[in-house]
């Protein structure tokens, strides 16, 4: 099956613009995308990094449910949010071209600005090697709390 269709499946939805796998699941599915700065009609697209993988997807919506963005914030501390979602930010703008005029994408991880909102982004992030302090507490957690999926994607080492 061709990747674009794979992922349309796994998402349940057409891609909305252009991205690659840059991280795939022991089961050869694509788990996470890395999506392009801008959508084709140049509205800028703030989530760099997106999990498809729909049973991590569902493991980490458990954990958000059982209050883990709340955990997560206060085991990892803003001042270590704040870090990761510059160095999210950088690495997006970075993917603009240098002429770009016109809207940008703003904030850090999923367009976040400060705290965590989604742990799916962060996860996310962590697993295509950013560094990214709540993406590992959530590894950490699911594997902790007997939620990991076996065929659990892996890590790209930064």
């Amino acid at each position: 099956m061709e990747v674009r269709a794979r992922v349309a499946e796994l998402l349940g939805r057409e891609p909305m613009g252009e991205f690659a796998v840059v991280v795939w699941s022991t089961s050869g599915d694509p788990a996470v995308l890395r999506n392009a700065p801008l959508l084709p009609d140049g509205t800028p697209m703030p989530t760099l990094f997106w999990l498809c993988d729909p049973a991590i997807r569902s493991a980490i919506g458990t954990l958000e449910s059982q209050g883990g963005v709340r955990e997560a914030e206060a085991a990892v501390g803003l001042d270590a949010v704040r870090i990761a979602h510059d160095h999210y930010a950088a690495v997006r703008d970075a993917a603009l071209a240098d002429d770009h005029v016109g809207p940008r994408p703003t904030g850090g991880v999923g367009g976040t600005r400060e705290g965590v909102k989604c742990l799916h982004a962060h996860y996310a992030h962590w697993l295509a090697g950013g560094a990214d302090p709540v993406g590992e507490w959530v590894d950490v957690q699911l594997r902790e709390r007997g939620l990991m999926p076996s065929d659990a994607p892996v890590r790209i080492q930064p």
